[in-house]
């Protein structure tokens, strides 16, 4: 038998998956539309009550069919292969490697103190690396998730600590006028909301990799729910005390916000420290979208023609051909892409495709016993689909040029599943 994995790994793909590096830069470039620290901390909160309803649906459908391969089961299932095919094409173009280029980039960024600001061979190493770590067996891949993702969660649990514990300087970034009832009311708002939704972009990963849990009807609701549930109020507190350490003009822009306001609060030499460890806890993020990216290659694979050297498993279950097309098409994202372009385009398929997915619980049928059910079925479900419809209208209108590449990523993946064929399954 393959080991399976518990709820601990579960827990911690998840916590990963979406601790990594939105929560660190994205307040820089939303203080260019939001500046009311209330507007700022409501986008954060509705991000995490959005994608607790989103964790709800995934759940549900997680534990109906039991598959790893997550969007791509569901959609193929419950909708049509065409739609299925499409979102593993997003995941594999940009939704698992894009987040995988954008660690790289950003580790390296926060070794800016120490001259390795924008080293891309740094950036591709760490990728190329940590390929190797999920290449041999399940084992070594959650024990290396399990303790860089300890490390993560202790790092940002202590910055929030320090953060409100020291005093601060005079001035700062907060305001907690009445100026955020006009700012939500502006397209910049719901265009602030496309980093917020690429932050928390991991709320669903466990489901990527159900076949690999142990008892998945109950430790995969468990790890999607509680870990979406931790990070909402971590990432709440970090934002706040960001605002609490720097000014606006100090933040505004910036994608190393992190770094900023902690060299205010601990001074240049305990700003550097900190910076080092924002690069190391990246790692975990790495790791864990080159866990469950190449599961969702390998769904698609093994029933569609063009793909089918990356329907193979080695004997201890791992898919290594999905998981080295994955590092390379980070490495090219790496070398190619800038900063909050790839973001944007990545965070506006993302949402859209997650979107398609949550509906698609809607349409279960005869619901197993042992099925997870979404309470207030299908109100959090609609609530889910209004909120992500809103954010990407006002994004397509405020950003077209980046949502136009997100949804030409998609037309390409369309004309490519029409030169495709089905094939049967392979084990």
């Amino acid at each position: 038998m393959r080991k399976k994995i518990g709820l601990l790994t579960a827990s911690s793909i998840v916590v990963a998956n979406m601790i990594g590096t939105g929560v660190f830069t994205s307040v820089g470039y939303q203080l260019s539309s939001v500046q009311n620290t209330w507007g700022i901390l409501l986008l954060w909160l509705a991000g995490g009550l959005i994608s607790l309803f989103g964790a709800f649906a995934y759940a549900e459908l997680g534990t109906h069919f039991k598959e790893s391969g997550g969007d791509y089961i569901y959609l193929s299932r419950l909708f049509h292969p065409v739609l299925g095919y499409l979102s593993a094409w997003a995941g594999l173009t940009v939704g698992f490697s894009a987040p995988v280029a954008l660690a790289a980039i950003a580790f390296t960024k926060y070794l800016a103190p120490f001259g390795l600001n924008n080293n891309v061979w740094l950036a591709i190493g760490v990728i190329v690396l940590i390929g190797l770590m999920h290449s041999f067996t399940i084992r070594h891949s959650s024990r290396f998730q399990n303790y860089s993702t300890f490390i993560k969660v202790a790092f940002i649990v202590c910055l929030i600590v320090i953060g409100f514990v020291l005093p601060g300087g005079s001035a700062n970034a907060v305001n907690l006028s009445n100026s955020w009832q006009h700012e939500i009311l502006k397209p910049g708002f719901a265009v602030s909301m496309v980093f917020v939704a690429f932050a928390y972009t991991g709320w669903n990963a466990a489901a990527y990799v159900a076949d690999e849990i142990d008892t998945p009807a109950k430790n995969l609701p468990r790890a999607l729910i509680g870990s979406t549930l931790f990070v909402a109020v971590v990432y709440i507190l970090f934002q706040y005390v960001l605002l609490k350490n720097a000014t606006v003009s100090q933040l505004q822009g910036k994608a190393e916000v992190t770094f900023i306001s902690f060299t205010n609060l601990l001074g240049s030499n305990g700003g550097k420290w900190v910076s080092v460890f924002i690069a190391i806890q990246l790692i975990a993020t790495v790791s864990s979208y080159l866990w469950v990216g190449p599961r969702v290659t390998w769904a698609m694979a093994r029933e569609n023609k063009l793909w089918k050297p990356l329907a193979k498993k080695n004997k201890h279950g791992i898919p290594v051909a999905a998981v080295w097309l994955h590092v390379l098409i980070s490495i090219f994202l790496v070398l190619t892409g800038s900063f909050e372009r790839v973001l944007l385009y990545a965070g506006f398929v993302l949402q859209l495709m997650a979107s398609l997915t949550v509906a698609t619980s809607l349409f279960i049928r005869d619901p197993k016993a042992e099925t997870f059910k979404t309470p207030l079925k299908p109100w959090l479900q609609i609530i889910f689909l209004a909120f992500n419809a809103w954010v990407l209208v006002f994004t397509l209108i405020d950003r077209p040029v980046e949502s136009l590449i997100g949804i030409g990523i998609l037309l390409a993946g369309l004309i490519v599943y029409f030169f495709d064929k089905p094939q049967q399954s392979v084990d």
